[in-house]
């Protein structure tokens, strides 16, 4: 049996919205763009047919990916008291400064708008962890540390 992959509810909700316009939208547009490219005669030298094949092609591959990522999806729900959990918003102070990141499931990482994944250096190390607790993070660049000043589930 295969794991379950860990999702906020935001996250999986975000997946089944990619995964309806995928199929409800993206799909046929890309059908239709095959079908228009096939109709302009030579496949062999016909550069949109081959896009078009490659777009499709894409298109098809992230339904199933997202298929697959939806029937192991496990939805945590942030219910426990004793730390830090997955889709908790977690307030850290670093050398100072004050730093606000989202636990998320890895398939939910962005970086850009602070969302760190449970199975990242900076997210293993910060799950279970109290308001006060100093955690010492050994990342690539060194050792990070970290004063966790505020967690709201």
């Amino acid at each position: 049996m295969l794991d379950k992959i860990p999702f906020t509810q935001d996250g999986y909700d975000k997946i089944i919205a990619e995964h309806a316009e995928l199929t409800n939208t993206k799909r046929q547009a890309a059908v239709n763009r095959l079908a228009r490219a096939r109709a302009m005669g030579d496949l062999s030298e016909n550069s949109e047919y081959q896009a078009a094949k490659e777009e499709h092609a894409f298109v098809e591959g992230r339904i199933k990916e997202i298929e697959e990522l939806m029937r192991r999806a496990e939805i945590s729900s942030t219910q426990s008291t004793s730390g830090i959990d997955l889709g908790n918003t977690v307030i850290v102070e670093k050398d100072g400064i004050e730093s606000t990141y989202i636990i998320v499931g890895e398939f939910e990482a962005d970086p850009l708008e602070k969302k760190l994944s449970s199975t990242s250096p900076i997210g293993k190390a910060l799950l279970g962890r109290k308001i006060g607790d100093i955690v010492n993070i050994e990342v690539p660049a060194g050792t990070l540390k970290f004063k966790i000043l505020n967690i709201n589930k």
